[in-house]
């Protein structure tokens, strides 16, 4: 089946999916995974391997169901092992709740989301969302712990910001790779200028929605209780206890390295990438900066806190302990890059790409909705950005994007379309979810909102920027 029909058939594979996982209470990963293989045959994936007339092969189903799965463990699946044995060893040394005491004397009891959301999109800058998550969830859960304020609360606004910041500001990969297809000599615009325009475009356009991400984190709080949830009425109490439980909490340096370390040596790696820089240097930065590389050497300043805490014979146990826990967390993001990749491989991407010209009167409104059209359909923000900027930018001068200002705005709009919205074919979305103590329901009420309502804060804030620039 190919087009409109398609795109019918993908509403229905979604909604079925939805109904699987939150009525029928069947679990998110056989859930997925028989959308997944439904809608690819559906799509028109071959049961098997077939090579065309001109020699090339086409995948089957079975192929595409174990690119789409393997894809993920190569990408974030030992980032998140890695990540989430940091926070285990942060735990159990007492160090996530020495990081907590730094945030609340920073900003205040009655502020620590605005401090979580803050922290997040600042980390992103560097760092991709998925691992940024990871890095930073013992001490969201610390600052639950600390201030009895609302986990949902405090998982949504770490999402939002971490989000954010994700798919507007170099040097992640999307905005980057944007940046480098709307690259003109005719419109004078060169790799350099376009990279600062688009971070400056990109820090102005996170203000909404960063706003917006806030205001439904403390909504939503209110309305929807996780697992981790802390009790006010013994918060203070509980937290003295921990506090004494812990004679040999580690240091704030100490504490802060394994964090701190991971993110300098990511930001590094970007920095020489983006500078173009050569040499044993560089490649030292390329090599410490890979999320794998880094998180490890996050680990062995973990280590460091484990010998300093007296708990190093503890170590084994944590790492048999985060596996566990961060076992079926993998399967179920595996799952959702399987939902992706057969998306990829149906026809209905091509269907969308050929329909791009009915758009083009909407402007800036254009490369938003297309972006926000793929970003749903296959589940990968980087992918929505790149994507929809391969195809607007050819397309620049009849959209009337004529300056490196115009470029810089359209690069922003692909960006919040890129978030809106992330739901269960997003490996980002099973982050959140299972990090975060919610079920599948609960996260469409929180991350899928959330991103829906912030893609429309940031394409409303851009509006207003194409007006005044």
């Amino acid at each position: 089946m190919t087009g409109f029909g398609l795109v019918i058939v993908f509403i229905i594979a979604i909604v079925a999916m939805i109904l699987m996982i939150s009525k029928l209470k069947i679990h998110p990963f056989i859930s997925i995974m028989l959308v997944a293989l439904a809608f690819g045959i559906i799509g028109g994936i071959p049961l098997v391997d077939t090579v065309g007339e001109d020699g090339a092969v086409t995948q089957g189903i079975a192929n595409v169901i174990g690119a789409g799965f393997s894809s993920i463990f190569t990408s974030i699946g030992i980032v998140i092992i890695l990540g989430a044995l940091i926070g285990s060893v942060l735990e159990a040394t007492g160090g996530a709740f020495k990081l907590a005491d730094v945030v609340v004397n920073l900003v205040g009891k009655k502020h620590p989301e605005l401090a979580m959301e803050i922290m997040g999109w600042v980390v992103s800058i560097p760092v991709f969302c998925d691992s940024g998550f990871v890095i930073l969830n013992p001490i969201r859960k610390a600052l639950v712990q600390r201030t009895a304020v609302s986990s949902v609360t405090m998982t949504v606004a770490l999402a939002c910001g971490l989000y954010v910041s994700h798919v507007f500001m170099p040097p992640t990969p999307g905005p980057i790779a944007a940046a480098g297809l709307f690259v003109s000599d005719d419109m004078g615009i060169n790799m350099g200028n376009e990279l600062l325009l688009v971070m400056g475009i990109g820090a102005l356009a996170s203000v909404l929605p960063l706003i917006a991400g806030l205001l439904y984190a403390r909504y939503i709080g209110k309305h929807v209780k996780a697992g981790d949830e802390a009790d006010p009425a013994i918060v203070q109490e509980t937290y003295e206890e921990i506090k004494a439980a812990y004679p040999n909490m580690p240091n704030g340096a100490l504490t802060f390295a394994p964090i701190l370390v991971p993110i300098i040596l990511m930001a590094l790696g970007s920095i020489a990438s983006m500078a173009g820089w050569s040499g044993v240097g560089a490649e030292l930065c390329a090599f410490f900066g890979t999320p794998i590389i880094a998180l490890s050497v996050g680990v062995l300043f973990s280590v460091f806190q484990l010998v300093a805490s007296k708990k190093l014979d503890k170590f084994y146990d944590l790492c048999q302990d985060t596996l566990k826990v961060v076992g079926p967390i993998l399967f179920i993001t595996a799952a959702g890059g399987v939902l992706g990749r057969v998306i990829a491989n149906t026809d209905m991407v091509n269907f969308i790409t050929q329909q791009a010209e009915l758009l083009q009167g909407l402007g800036i409104f254009f490369p938003f909705l297309l972006a926000a059209i793929l970003k749903t359909a296959q589940g990968s923000s980087t992918v929505a950005i790149t994507t929809t900027a391969g195809m607007v930018a050819p397309l620049m001068a009849t959209l009337g994007f004529t300056t490196p200002i115009d470029a810089a705005l359209a690069i922003a709009a692909i960006g919040a379309g890129a978030m809106t919205v992330s739901h269960a074919n997003d490996s980002y979305f099973w982050v959140v979810t299972n990090f975060g103590s919610m079920n599948a329901e609960q996260g469409y009420r929180t991350q899928t909102v959330a991103t829906g309502i912030m893609g429309v804060a940031g394409i409303i804030g851009i509006v207003i920027m194409s007006m005044i620039f």
